[in-house]
């Protein structure tokens, strides 16, 4: 994470939910987006996730990419109280692996959008990436470097298939 003012919030409503969210992490580290992490939990600390989602916007980040497993208000609860785009991601739990997190995230009511990831780590890779495509909007060295990822990820598909021996 660079020491810029963040551009892009990334919360989980535990610590439980990294290693899912370091996913997201680590593609904005990759392609050189500022971030900042933090665990606002939507039903253990409701004040401070209020207090994070009505800032954010005056503290300069363009979007939020939200984590949370099981019941996972934190997306939802987040969008409603910020005009920023806010992506969902949801983490996988032991009960339900996950299913219960995305229902959660994807029924939005109209009027309050989050986009919403696949479940875990793809999730969390691709919000990520969304995240630095709406950075690019704003930023040409940001869409140079999404651009090469892009064709970095292309070309490592091999176009023939061989045996792996």
């Amino acid at each position: 994470m660079s020491t810029e003012t963040p551009e892009i919030g990334i919360i989980m409503g535990s610590q439980s939910d990294w290693p899912t969210m370091k996913h997201a992490a680590d593609v904005l580290t990759e392609l050189g987006v500022s971030f900042e992490t933090r665990i606002v939990s939507a039903h253990r600390t409701p004040d401070r996730l209020y207090d994070y989602a009505k800032t954010a916007k005056d503290r300069g980040l363009k979007c939020i990419i939200a984590g949370a497993g099981g019941a996972a208000h934190l997306p939802g609860m987040a969008a409603a109280m910020t005009p920023l785009p806010v992506f969902g991601v949801p983490v996988q739990s032991s009960m339900l692996s996950g299913k219960d997190s995305l229902l959660s995230i994807v029924q939005m009511p109209g009027g309050v959008p989050v986009g919403t990831l696949a479940i875990g780590k793809a999730g969390a890779k691709n919000a990520g990436l969304l995240a630095a495509a709406v950075i690019a909007l704003m930023d040409e060295g940001v869409a140079e470097r999404l651009d090469a990822w892009r064709a970095a990820q292309t070309e490592s598909v091999a176009e023939i298939p061989v045996d792996d021996a």
